[in-house]
């Protein structure tokens, strides 16, 4: 599903966005290429969140409606459309035990802390088990 986000680029280079139809879900990074990646890892991780707390995950709009919108005469940046696979949120999100070492739980908790897109520990673990799973199709 394509969703559209609004990427501005910043006269140091680095640029930052948001997606229309997801309140809240924003993205950044120091290149446009960096911001790119994160708009997708922003979403993923909000569309994530959502599953787990068993909210609705909000349906896309075109470009054309977000740029003929009242309000957007001022924006200058430019729109662009993300595609998420959606999939993976079709389902309830289950609760597990699982064990893992100390330190690695530490290192963990430190990269949500610091990056915010991955909104819980579980998220990080749920994006980190899904890229190990698409290396090894």
């Amino acid at each position: 599903m394509l969703y559209p986000a609004f990427i501005e680029v910043d006269t140091d280079g680095t640029a930052s966005g948001w997606f229309p139809d997801v309140p809240g879900c924003t993205f950044a990074g120091d290149t446009i290429e960096d911001a790119f990646i994160d708009a997708r890892s922003a979403i993923e991780a909000h569309f994530e969140l959502l599953s787990e707390k068993e909210r609705e995950i909000p349906t896309p709009h075109r470009i054309e409606e977000h740029a003929n919108a009242k309000g957007s005469d001022g924006l200058n940046g430019r729109w662009l459309y993300i595609d998420i696979n959606m999939d993976k949120f079709d389902g309830r999100a289950e609760r597990i035990n699982i064990t893992l070492p100390h330190r690695l739980l530490e290192r963990i908790d430190a990269t949500v802390k610091q990056q915010p897109e991955y909104g819980s520990r579980s998220a990080f673990l749920a994006a980190a088990a899904r890229e190990e799973l698409l290396k090894n199709r």
